[in-house]
């Protein structure tokens, strides 16, 4: 997985921007970038991969990333997954159907805690041929 975004500037926060030619594409950058910011590999003592199917559904595009982010975020932290593939089945701006593939938390060393996808400062949109996000997350 590589993530493709860059980091956006904030006191307190960590902010970023996702850029791709589809909305799966924007989609799947930002889930990476959270693995990528807060998360280190540093074993493979801990093999097997973990399927785990992610829905969400909102009135708008925007809702839709926020959701998207913070269920990746819960599923992660619940499940004590580290997110290494995403597969995109279905996407439109109100509804995205997903399986992200997880490895055991035990592989990795925390980075940073990634706590919530906020609202604050949040772009999504398309321009032209190319999707564009900015995210603040808490941490």
């Amino acid at each position: 997985m590589k993530a493709a975004y860059k980091l956006i500037e904030h006191t307190a926060d960590i902010g970023i921007r996702v850029k791709s030619f589809s909305l799966a594409g924007l989609f799947k950058n930002a889930g990476f970038a959270i693995t990528d910011l807060s998360f280190q590999k540093q074993t493979s003592q801990y093999p097997g991969k973990h399927n785990i199917v992610i829905r969400q559904k909102a009135a708008n595009v925007e809702e839709l990333f926020i959701n998207w982010l913070n269920e990746l975020l819960s599923v992660s932290a619940v499940e004590a997954l580290v997110f290494e593939d995403i597969k995109i089945i279905q996407i439109n701006e109100n509804f995205v159907d997903a399986i992200a593939i997880g490895s055991d938390i035990r592989n990795y060393k925390f980075s940073a805690e990634i706590k919530a996808a906020t609202y604050h400062q949040l772009k999504v949109k398309k321009s032209g041929l190319l999707w564009q996000a900015e995210v603040i997350f808490d941490v």
